[in-house]
């Protein structure tokens, strides 16, 4: 039995203070420190796993700007076969929709049996895509695994956390899983695989190389074809200001109570 993985990984902010274009409300990206995003490890790391259980190859499938070619081949320091970038201008300012779509269109080429994913990304937090992938390709989709407990050439068992509910649940091959945090532990990457892969080439796809994932739909590419468009984005409100109260229980208490009523909520 031999499965082959494609794992979608991103390349995000390094941090908080990224500007945003005021046109289009999309963050400005260019310049701006970046890695490869956290959940997207733990994605990368169940793939490695589980072809060490049962062979096959992993394909780190992303998208973004040149830059992002860096995430990719992190991800070959970490483990990966194979390395995919689909880098144009066509793609940007993709929502969720059109993200999902336009890696669909790429993992459509891609001899695959089972995408994985992380369950969302650190500067969108939407959980979105992985599902969204699912749906264009019609393959069964599983979020919220937290941990892969068998796989088989025609199905994978997984657990998956619902709050405080957990059941097990079995996905037939080919589909899509999105792990959490709790699925495992991320290697690191590793410096002999650096150098033994220095050379590798990563594979760049631009609009032009895909084809629609079925026919008379889309494509819906970059901010043209997303469902959703940023209005505006502003900064939460600052908070009102706070005192700090000190002393026993009997002190505080009596100094609720005055304030309560100061405030006529009594």
């Amino acid at each position: 039995m031999v499965i082959d993985f494609v794992v979608c990984i991103k390349q995000v902010p390094q941090t908080g203070e990224v500007e945003v274009d005021p046109d289009t409300g999309n963050l400005l990206r260019e310049g701006v420190q970046s890695q490869l995003n956290p959940y997207d490890l733990h994605a990368l790391e169940a793939a490695f796993r589980l072809r060490e259980e049962v062979g096959g190859t992993v394909t780190a499938l992303s998208m973004g700007p040149s830059q992002a070619e860096s995430a990719v081949r992190e991800a070959f320091w970490m483990g990966a076969d194979r390395g995919i970038l689909l880098s144009d201008r066509r793609f940007a300012g993709a929502d969720t929709l059109a993200t999902a779509y336009t890696l669909a269109c790429a993992i459509n080429q891609i001899a695959c049996d089972l995408v994985i994913t992380g369950l969302q990304t650190t500067d969108g937090d939407t959980g979105q895509v992985g599902p969204g992938i699912a749906e264009f390709l019609q393959v069964p989709h599983v979020c919220y695994v937290d941990e892969i407990r068998s796989v088989a050439a025609e199905m994978i068992r997984v657990l998956v956390g619902l709050g405080e509910v957990q059941h097990t649940v079995e996905v037939p091959l080919p589909g899509v899983i999105s792990v959490t945090r709790s699925a495992n532990q991320p290697r690191l990457p590793s410096f002999r695989r650096k150098l033994a892969t220095a050379d590798w080439q990563v594979d760049v796809w631009d609009a032009d190389n895909l084809r629609p994932v079925s026919d008379g739909e889309g494509p819906f590419f970059g901010l043209e074809g997303s469902a959703t468009r940023v209005q505006r984005i502003f900064p939460p409100p600052s908070r009102p200001e706070s005192e700090t109260w000190r002393g026993d229980g009997q002190q505080l208490a009596e100094r609720m109570m005055t304030k309560l009523k100061e405030l006529r909520f009594l």
